[in-house]
């Protein structure tokens, strides 16, 4: 990532960079990671399940991708509280596969561009909000690294905002500020005219810098490489691919090849892996060789958790809905991999982006004020 200096840039100077340097590390505040090797289990039962349940009450998981709001949208009644068959991500089942946080997807099917799009994300934006209202005893809204930690103190799940198209933002500053005063987290930077195939204009670049003045974390699944590059230089703040296995082992247009992840892994970015039958593969050890890949490649520090339930896909069979985190947890666990390393593609990776988030956005707040930049100052003219 780069410095955290951030000069309001004149429209000639835009495009520049400015030197790179690391934020400051951050430890979770409250969390304890025991020594590795974590002792053994006491009592009879020390199976893998057993001890993946064991990690994962200390580890829980940060779940990188969820769908619900947009199914909860099509019902005419739910109950989230004492489960619902027609989601796969009730809370009892959230509790049950140990999850701390998720991040909603906040889908605009059929949006379009423009002014559409921003309806649309509004509209969401305020269904998630009210889902979360009507069951505060398990959920709650987080927006930074301290309120995802403070949820779970508390004994509830942390909710983020986001991931949300681009287009949402309708190429208007003003308006990604007021979808982050709402609790938009993360933005999916493609399909727009200033993140495409060619990568990202100045406006594009812009926008950037403005997400991490506020916070707004960049989401590459299905970017462009040349986007994909272009944001990892530009970004102070983590990137993100909120839906992303490696290509190597199944190729699918979401999935990163290895040159990709290693530069996510050299920026400091994260890669969550979506437990998918489509782009992971049909079984949990699948699953787990597209974890093993990706912190082979990016780093151990750059791998994570997108469970993708309901979104419309299908799951590995030992994985049909959020409670069978502790399964694939535990084929981690046979594999070798310590509790420190489980905790961290869990819920230490999660953590670390988001603090650094934190971290970007108050030092550029310092030293940058609003962005009116407009794509018409920047590009010459908006689509």
């Amino acid at each position: 990532m780069a410095d955290l200096q951030d000069d309001l840039h004149p429209a000639t100077e835009v495009g520049r960079l400015d030197e790179r340097a690391e934020p400051p590390s951050f430890v979770d505040e409250g969390i304890v990671v025991p020594p590795d090797p974590a002792p053994p289990l006491s009592g009879p039962d020390d199976s893998p399940l057993t001890r993946a349940r064991a990690v994962l009450a200390v580890h829980p998981v940060a779940d990188g991708c969820s769908g619900l709001p947009q199914v909860l949208r099509s019902l005419p009644w739910y109950d989230l509280d004492l489960g619902d068959s027609a989601v796969e991500a009730d809370l009892p089942r959230l509790r049950a596969g140990h999850v701390g946080a998720v991040f909603w997807s906040l889908d605009l099917p059929d949006a379009g561009d423009g002014g559409r799009a921003v309806v649309a994300a509004l509209d969401q934006l305020d269904l998630a909000r009210s889902v979360v209202t009507a069951h505060d005893e398990g959920l709650l809204p987080a927006g930074s690294a301290g309120e995802v930690a403070d949820a779970r103190h508390r004994g509830r799940i942390a909710v983020l905002f986001g991931p949300v198209q681009a287009s949402a933002m309708g190429d208007s500053l003003a308006v990604l500020r007021a979808l982050h005063g709402l609790g938009l987290r993360v933005l999916s930077l493609h399909g727009t005219s200033w993140a495409g195939p060619a990568g990202l204009t100045r406006f594009g670049e812009e926008v950037v810098r403005e997400m991490n003045r506020l916070g707004v974390l960049p989401d590459l699944t299905d970017a462009s490489a040349r986007t994909v590059r272009r944001v990892l230089d530009v970004s102070r703040a983590p990137a993100l691919f909120t839906r992303s296995a490696a290509c190597a082992l199944r190729p699918h247009p979401a999935n990163l090849p290895d040159d990709l992840l290693a530069e996510v892994g050299a920026a400091g970015g994260l890669c969550l892996v979506p437990l998918t039958a489509e782009q992971a593969g049909p079984t949990v050890r699948d699953v787990a060789d597209h974890l093993d890949h990706v912190r082979r490649t990016a780093g151990p520090e750059s791998v994570g958790l997108s469970g993708t339930y309901d979104t419309g896909s299908a799951h590995p069979q030992e994985l049909p809905d959020t409670s069978g985190y502790p399964t694939l947890v535990a084929e981690l666990l046979r594999r070798g991999w310590s509790e420190a390393e489980v905790g961290l593609v869990t819920w230490g990776n999660v953590q670390r982006v988001l603090r650094a988030a934190d971290f970007t956005a108050r030092a550029a707040r310092h030293r940058r004020p609003p962005s009116t930049a407009t794509i018409t100052d920047l590009d010459g003219g908006g689509r």
